[in-house]
């Protein structure tokens, strides 16, 4: 199965903007939604072409309430993620999938905990409300800041921008890798 994850800004609710548009809500309608980040939609597709067309299907909802797609196919990574770009090209065979492991954007992943106890003065100043309820009582984890890196040989280098319990590598074309 080809796994297709939605991230959404931090000033919106990602799958109440999805769910709450009739469009959106019939494209997502065959799918077992999943939220395996905070503020994440993700869904499970039976190919990498049915992943990009699925955001190519919900293209003007991306671009105003997500900060990125990837989408992960075990025929090319078990474990890495492509950007959108990036698995459109891979689909439309301008780019072989042996070609794409080099340039890598990496997210931070934090248990929700962690990030909710770095946030205790933010949010005790804040009035509890149902969304800060949710986090204080622990959720998904959360992906923090992307850090863009070049792959050299077999290895990458460490994920540096803070303490995080583990990482998300997504593969990027070298256009969106040098934007």
């Amino acid at each position: 199965m080809t796994q297709v994850c939605l991230v959404g800004t931090e000033d919106v609710n990602l799958r109440y903007e999805l769910l709450s548009r009739e469009t959106a809500r019939n494209a997502l309608a065959t799918y077992d939604l999943q939220e395996p980040f905070a503020n994440t939609v993700a869904v499970d597709t039976v190919s990498l072409g049915a992943a990009v067309a699925l955001l190519n299907d919900l293209n003007w909802y991306l671009v105003r309430f997500a900060d990125a797609a990837f989408i992960r196919d075990p025929s090319i990574s078990e474990t890495e993620w492509l950007s959108r770009n990036l698995a459109a090209s891979i689909r439309d065979d301008d780019v072989m999938p042996a070609d794409t492991g080099r340039f890598l954007k990496v997210y931070g992943i934090v248990e929700s905990n962690r990030a909710s106890d770095a946030d205790d003065e933010a949010t005790s100043e804040k009035e509890s409300t149902p969304d800060t309820q949710a986090t204080e009582a622990g959720g998904p984890p959360e992906l923090v800041e992307p850090m863009l890196l070049t792959r050299t040989g077999d290895t990458i280098p460490e994920y540096d921008l803070q303490d995080v319990d583990e990482t998300l590598i997504v593969r990027v074309t070298e256009s969106e890798f040098g934007a």
